[in-house]
């Protein structure tokens, strides 16, 4: 009796086994690697995503030349950017959007620690949905897991590469010759936040880029294990 209930309890466990990962299983089974593998892969997946996006995006020209997350004047400062340069004074405003964009760029280096800190706390059950996820889901599980941390400790890195490069500065001369034309109204905006938000925007919109490229392009898997794991998708 105790042998066909050590029997029945082994068969429930390994029944519900492939129950809750039956893809996994089948996955595992016929490619042979292992849980650590998975991980590992999708590990150096977003290791090698986030340090390329750092690489793009944190050098000269990284955001201001990059059309698809260049930092471009607030919406709530468009009357004030119209009426700047009605009155000749174009120069201006776009030397206040450049500086935005220059202290994203100084700034985008210092993320590299908390996205390797973040890649390090990934479980299997994380690895095993972002596998067999969408085209980013690795990124968007990054996204979620850090975005708050980031924000807060991303705040006075921009804060610091605004000051550096000018731009709050440049933002309260702009708001000040602005208020100098008569019947000119303007608008409260806090331009650290702004521009942190955007810088985060950016990034993580080059991440999912190199996460798509490693998931596609057999090119950009430059190691074994991610083409084993990636790779291993297609068959």
């Amino acid at each position: 009796m105790k042998e066909r209930r050590r029997f029945l309890k082994s068969l429930t466990t390994v029944v519900g086994a492939a129950v809750c990962h039956p893809t996994l299983a089948a996955f595992a089974q016929r490619d042979k690697l292992s849980d650590n593998q998975i991980i590992a892969g999708l590990k150096e997946a977003l290791q090698i995503g986030t340090g390329n996006a750092i690489n793009l995006t944190g050098r000269l020209d990284g955001f201001f030349k990059n059309a698809a997350i260049k930092i471009l004047l607030p919406k709530q400062l468009n009357t004030v950017g119209k009426g700047l340069r009605a009155i000749g004074q174009g120069q201006m405003v776009d030397d206040f959007v450049l500086s935005m964009n220059r202290a994203a760029e100084k700034a985008a280096p210092e993320a590299r620690k908390i996205f390797v800190d973040a890649v390090k706390q990934m479980t299997f059950d994380d690895a095993r949905k972002i596998l067999f996820g969408n085209e980013t889901a690795a990124t968007e599980y990054f996204k979620g897991k850090t975005s708050d941390q980031i924000t807060t400790a991303f705040r006075p890195i921009i804060s610091k590469s605004m000051n550096e490069v000018g731009a709050t500065k440049q933002y309260k001369d702009l708001i000040a010759r602005f208020k100098d034309i008569p019947f000119a109204k303007t608008q409260s905006l806090d331009i650290d936040e702004y521009v942190v938000g955007k810088a985060l925007d950016g990034l993580f919109y080059m991440v999912g880029e190199e996460e798509k490229k490693i998931r596609k392009n057999p090119a950009a898997r430059i190691t074994s294990i991610l083409k084993d794991v990636f790779g291993s998708l297609k068959r």
